[in-house]
C-alpha cells in the first residue's frame, strides 16, 4: 500500500524550537511539510538547517513584507489541497469562504491557520483542518496536524502536544 504523509504546522510565531521538534519527529516518515504562515522567518531558519526539507508555505497576517502567496494548492496522491493562513478568507468568522474556494478549485482538503484553534472536519467530500498552534494555542493545547493519504482514503488528524 502506498501511503503519503503531510505534516501541517501553523502559527509558530518565533517559537522555532517547537517547529524544529515537530519537523525532526517526522523527518523520516513525512513526504511533505506545510507551514500555514506566521512566521515566515521560522521556516527560513528551518530551511537553513535542513536545505533538502520538502516544505511548502504561505504567508500569514504577521508575515509583513512577505512575497509568498496567501493561498496555494498542491496535489499529492489522491489529495488535492488548498492551503492558506486564513486571514484573507475571514476564517475568524467561520470556514464558509474557505470551503467555497476549495470546492471551486476542485480540492478535497482545505487547510488554514490564523485562529490558533485546532479543528478537523469532513463534510460533503471536503476535509477541513486547522492544525492549531504549537506555540500559542488559543484552545489550551499546543498542536499540529497530520494527513495520511493511502490507497483506501485520506485521514487527517490533529496531534495534541503534552504541555
Amino acid at each position: 500500500m502506498d501511503t503519503r504523509r503531510i505534516v501541517v504546522i501553523s502559527d509558530t510565531h518565533k517559537d522555532f524550537l517547537s517547529l524544529r521538534k515537530i519537523v525532526e519527529r517526522h523527518m523520516q516518515n513525512a513526504d511533505l511539510f506545510i507551514h500555514l504562515g506566521d512566521l515566515e522567518e521560522d521556516v527560513k531558519k528551518l530551511k537553513a538547517l535542513y536545505p533538502n526539507l520538502p516544505i511548502r508555505q504561505v504567508r500569514g497576517n504577521c508575515d509583513f513584507g512577505s512575497k509568498l502567496k496567501s493561498v496555494d494548492t498542491l496535489e499529492l496522491g489522491r489529495a488535492k489541497i488548498l492551503f492558506c493562513h486564513g486571514h484573507t478568507m475571514m476564517v475568524g468568522a467561520g470556514t464558509e469562504v474557505l470551503e467555497n474556494a476549495a470546492r471551486e478549485a476542485g480540492c478535497n482538503i482545505a487547510l488554514y491557520g490564523h485562529t490558533h484553534v485546532s479543528f478537523c472536519r469532513y463534510r460533503d467530500g471536503l476535509y477541513v483542518m486547522n492544525p492549531g498552534s504549537p506555540a500559542q494555542p488559543r484552545d489550551g493545547t499546543k498542536s499540529y496536524g497530520i494527513i495520511d493519504i493511502t490507497d483506501t482514503g485520506i485521514l487527517p488528524y490533529v496531534v495534541k502536544l503534552n504541555p
